[in-house]
């Protein structure tokens, strides 16, 4: 039996003048499915409650390890934040930035989790790895 996870989301990414809002929206859709991203001041907004879809992606790519040192690199309390290259997204695949931001500005992404606990979260969303294996607790 699975874990009732309450999680709060919030998807921004950045839309240049060069930039088709629709293709910006489709590349927040590969990442995060449930989202249905809103315009705000030139960036589209989504919160969604899942990173389901996100989670299949990086078990797909098999950088689980890379994600959960990412997440765990910026976790404060309950919430944890990340970037991803725009451009990746736009193909379907995860490239966390880090360092400068790109030239069409990077997808920002916010985590905080209500129940149970962010690392929890963590490992449910990128579980631990050995030898490039996922490792699930047995009682989840």
């Amino acid at each position: 039996m699975s874990a009732v996870y309450a999680v709060d989301v919030r998807i921004e990414a950045p839309v240049n003048d060069t930039e088709v809002t629709d293709r910006v929206a489709d590349a927040v859709r590969n990442l995060f499915p449930e989202a249905d991203p809103s315009h705000q001041q030139g960036a589209l907004v989504a919160e969604v409650h899942t990173m389901d879809g996100f989670s299949e992606l990086l078990h797909r790519r098999e950088i689980l390890d890379t994600a959960r040192s990412v997440f765990f690199d910026n976790l404060e309390g309950d919430t944890f934040a990340f970037d991803v290259k725009k451009q990746a997204a736009f193909e379907g695949r995860i490239n966390f930035a880090v360092g400068d931001p790109s030239e069409l500005g990077d997808i920002h992404v916010n985590v905080t989790v209500n129940e149970p606990s962010a690392e929890e979260y963590i490992d449910y969303v990128a579980p631990p790895t050995e030898d490039g294996q996922p490792v699930y607790d047995e009682d989840t």
